[in-house]
């Protein structure tokens, strides 16, 4: 079945041990138009099944739910949920792409799987405006001269699903008596979501943040940051994996490498949460991995990082006599 070939490829590419790359399945929608995702994500894809179940007082574009592997996954048409016409499951052949995001899986009805292509992240265009800003797109790429949209799927599932930034009660005490005003996180994420979602939950925190979009602006900031001579002034550093220009990755190997920054405890907050990424993510240096999104894991480590930064800070200055 050529559906069969198509996944048994994706899995092939899924396993490659990529420098600045990024794996791509490209898809139609109900426009007419190509757009592509992380084959990292795709779990696997299937013809829509007949059988799908109505979720009561659900996201108008949230079919309903489908069987997966024996458990019931939610079926969001993302054609309808872009503003287009819906996809016409029940009539003409359409296709679900089984994804795995922060550790969850839904499924995206799309009109048909395309081809796969394989792009370095430096081909991929991070667009700017106001209209891009507001909507639902996270980058640009062509392949063969035809333009690939790519979509910031977090602030889609944010808009239907909904993703709790709220930091529980206990941890926020606990912030109140570990940060203090030298306390600084820098944060890089080209997802709008994510960016929202990661600076509120800093901001219960009462700890200062930056939140840069893309990766070359914010090794920018860290080089210049030290560049003479100061220690950095970032106690931590989050990071995404999939961003144009420069991935997570390559920033995560480019901090370390640099004698000035390689001590600055780095976790990659990323939904790509499969295991293989957290090994890519240890072999390029990172300190941690948090799968996105769950404020409290964030504050945690955040925590825990302050905790121990203090007290080898308190080891190494002679007592006061």
């Amino acid at each position: 079945m050529e559906n069969d070939k198509l996944m048994a490829e994706v899995d092939k590419r899924s396993r490659l041990a990529f420098s600045n790359e990024m794996e791509m399945l490209t898809f139609w929608l109900t426009d007419g138009q190509l757009y592509g995702l992380n084959v990292f994500k795709i779990i696997e894809i299937l013809e829509t099944p007949k059988q799908i179940t109505k979720i009561p007082h659900s996201h108008p574009t949230i079919k309903g739910e489908i069987d997966f592997r024996g458990h019931p996954i939610a079926l969001i048409d993302v054609s309808q949920f872009l503003g287009m016409e819906p996809t016409r499951y029940r009539e003409v052949v359409s296709y679900v792409l089984v994804c795995e995001y922060s550790t969850s899986i839904q499924g995206f009805l799309v009109s048909q799987p395309n081809i796969l292509i394989t792009k370095n992240w430096d081909e991929i265009i991070k667009p700017s405006g106001v209209l891009y800003d507001s909507g639902f797109l996270t980058a640009i790429t062509y392949h063969e001269g035809q333009p690939i949209q790519i979509l910031d799927v977090e602030k889609m599932l944010d808009e239907i699903i909904g993703i709790d930034s709220r930091v529980s009660d206990d941890l926020v005490s606990q912030s109140k008596s570990l940060v203090r005003q030298e306390h600084h996180i820098l944060a890089v994420d080209d997802s709008k979501a994510a960016c929202r979602l990661i600076k509120h939950t800093l901001e219960q925190m009462g700890i200062r943040s930056t939140v840069v979009d893309n990766a070359p602006a914010a090794l920018q900031l860290l080089e210049s940051s030290v560049g003479t001579g100061s220690p950095c002034p970032y106690t931590m550093i989050f990071t995404d994996i999939e961003m144009p220009i420069m991935d997570g990755f390559t920033l995560t190997r480019k901090i370390k490498e640099n004698p000035s920054l390689a001590k600055v405890y780095l976790s990659i907050h990323s939904s790509l949460s499969n295991r293989s990424n957290q090994e890519k993510a240890e072999q390029m240096g990172a300190d941690n991995f948090i799968p996105k999104f769950t404020a409290d894991n964030i504050v945690k480590v955040v925590l825990g990082e302050i905790q121990r930064a203090d007290q080898q800070r308190t080891a190494i200055t002679p007592s006061a006599r």
